[in-house]
């Protein structure tokens, strides 16, 4: 008998936008939550086309668009970026690595989360004023 299988990064991915449609009542800004479609598989012709508009490796999966805002009025973060990884396996790139550093780099709030479950807690510590990063490279 085997264990369950872990699921894929883009069933993580998608339970990370069930779990925001539902929050989206309590916290309306989720409506904005959306995916950076640069990942995937493609043909060389499709792959060429969605290079030449713009999709560049080591993006980020997912973006919020909300800026971060302390005590007192002062902006730590443009918005929060996530990179999604499934429970177990999956390693982050050098492109990756390099997004990471310069959108940080830029006043972004940026993590690499297993599974949508660790995705969601940064999220809402995000919108509740308790984040703090987590990810750290290695």
């Amino acid at each position: 008998m085997t264990g369950a299988m872990c699921p894929t990064e883009d069933v993580e991915q998608i339970q990370l936008f069930r779990w925001a449609e539902w929050q989206a009542c309590k916290y309306p800004v989720l409506e904005m939550l959306y995916h950076v479609p640069n990942g995937g598989k493609r043909g060389k012709a499709e792959a060429g086309r969605f290079r030449a508009m713009g999709v560049k490796a080591g993006v980020p999966d997912v973006f919020l668009p909300q800026p971060f805002v302390e005590k007192g009025g002062v902006l730590k973060y443009a918005g929060l970026y996530i990179e999604m990884k499934r429970t177990k396996g999956g390693t982050v790139e050098p492109e990756q690595k390099k997004w990471i550093r310069d959108l940080r780099g830029q006043g972004y709030a940026v993590e690499v989360c297993r599974g949508w479950e660790v995705a969601a807690a940064v999220i809402m510590d995000y919108l509740e004023g308790r984040y703090s990063p987590i990810y750290k490279e290695s």
